[in-house]
């Protein structure tokens, strides 16, 4: 039997070859022998200019936001400071003063 690696997800001893893959049957992670893995929890998030933002960047929003539920839209210009990246369509999630907690999505706003 060969001597293939663990599973890098999971650890698994039980992967197997699967022609061009190497597969995990436990997780059902699959991989490239020798490719470097990345780590697919680290999500990367871009602006409207295409800058990389991070957790604790402050940012400015580029177009009016009306907003579900309030009496008046987040105006263009509005800043936004100690943002947080998060998972899903609406991808920043912030506090804005005046608003309190919200969540943006990336596509309407620019890196200061």
């Amino acid at each position: 039997m060969d001597n293939l690696p663990n599973c890098p997800k999971c650890n698994s001893e039980y992967t197997y070859d699967d022609g061009t893959f190497l597969v995990c049957p436990e997780c059902g992670h699959e991989w490239t022998p020798g490719a470097e893995e990345t780590n697919a929890d680290e999500v990367v998030v871009k602006d409207a200019n295409g800058n990389i933002l991070k957790d604790g960047d402050s940012v400015t929003i580029i177009k009016d936001l009306k907003v579900k539920g309030a009496s008046s839209a987040l105006k263009q210009g509005t800043k936004v400071k100690n943002i947080k990246i998060v998972d899903g369509d609406h991808n920043i999630d912030c506090k804005i003063d005046g608003f309190g907690a919200m969540s943006l999505k990336s596509e309407f706003v620019k890196k200061i």
